[in-house]
């Protein structure tokens, strides 16, 4: 394919844009990554449902949309803990039960619209509120308690989120890179460009770039319980991940389109970008309670 100057400022531009929003939400303070996740929650939710109607040829009206999205966000903010407080005012105690029930307000009035709803179609818009905002809702948590449950140290509490995604970042990288040399053997009919060379090649180098940089990042030293308690977070948000990126390939195939949307010019639309840490979070999450609760 030959080289395309004004495809590859376009991808470049819209990657260094994308990287550093990015970066700001995660590193500013708590409150600016609730703000990114909460545009990227909304985000996610409006390509989702776009994908269900295409899939079950329904229509839903623009007030069960947005139904479905406030009650989504409601549940969000339920895991919203002390930190997320203004005076006394606390997200979770007094905003998330009046905003969940704002969205089933919305969604009931949207339901008695003229447009006709497909069962199905409301059934698969519905399980968004487990596959987005319960995710979404999950990293929150991760951020407030994350190496705080391993008694590690609570300078690093607040890391844990980060590690989970640059663990993503790296086996995206990795496991392209491994697969443009030496990836032969398809992983899967749903996504026929990746392959199980670099699948492996991503998770397994992401597991160790993590598990020897972030100790190092984190507290300036090799510490063995962090060593494996990153190496572990890595090991899990790859494979979560890569699930997860298939997961996304097949509702887009299924509805029939290339990109969930088109928010970023040559790299798709929020499902497209953040469709791996959607299940990797859950993961990295189930993992840290067990281990709390095995202490």
């Amino acid at each position: 394919m030959a080289f395309n100057r004004q495809t590859f400022k376009t991808r470049a531009l819209t990657a260094i844009v994308f990287v550093v929003v990015m970066l700001a939400g995660l590193l500013i303070n708590h409150w600016s990554f609730l703000i990114l996740f909460s545009i990227i929650h909304f985000g996610c939710w409006w390509e989702y449902l776009k994908l269900t109607e295409k899939i079950h040829k329904t229509n839903f009206h623009v007030y069960t949309k947005l139904g479905f999205m406030v009650m989504g966000f409601g549940l969000m903010l339920w895991f919203c803990g002390p930190v997320y407080q203004i005076n006394s005012y606390s997200l979770k105690e007094n905003l998330s039960l009046p905003v969940s029930a704002a969205g089933f307000a919305l969604l009931l009035i949207g339901i008695f619209q003229k447009n006709a709803i497909k069962l199905k179609g409301f059934g698969m818009a519905l399980l968004g509120l487990i596959y987005i905002s319960l995710c979404w809702g999950f990293l929150i948590s991760l951020w407030q308690q994350g190496i705080q449950w391993c008694n590690i140290s609570n300078n690093t509490m607040t890391r844990v989120p980060h590690i989970l995604i640059a663990s993503i970042w790296i086996n995206d990288t990795m496991a392209y890179i491994v697969g443009s040399f030496i990836g032969k053997t398809s992983l899967s009919k749903i996504s026929p460009k990746k392959t199980w060379e670099g699948t492996i090649g991503g998770i397994l180098l992401a597991t160790i770039i993590v598990a020897f940089a972030a100790p190092q990042i984190l507290v300036g030293q090799f510490y063995q319980p962090l060593v494996i308690f990153c190496g572990l977070i890595a090991l899990i948000a790859s494979v979560a991940g890569t699930f997860g990126d298939l997961f996304e390939s097949k509702l887009k195939r299924m509805a029939g389109v290339k990109d969930s949307g088109s928010l970023m010019p040559g790299h798709g639309g929020f499902l497209d970008r953040f469709d791996s840490l959607l299940l990797a979070t859950p993961a990295v999450w189930l993992y840290l309670y067990i281990l709390v609760n095995m202490q």
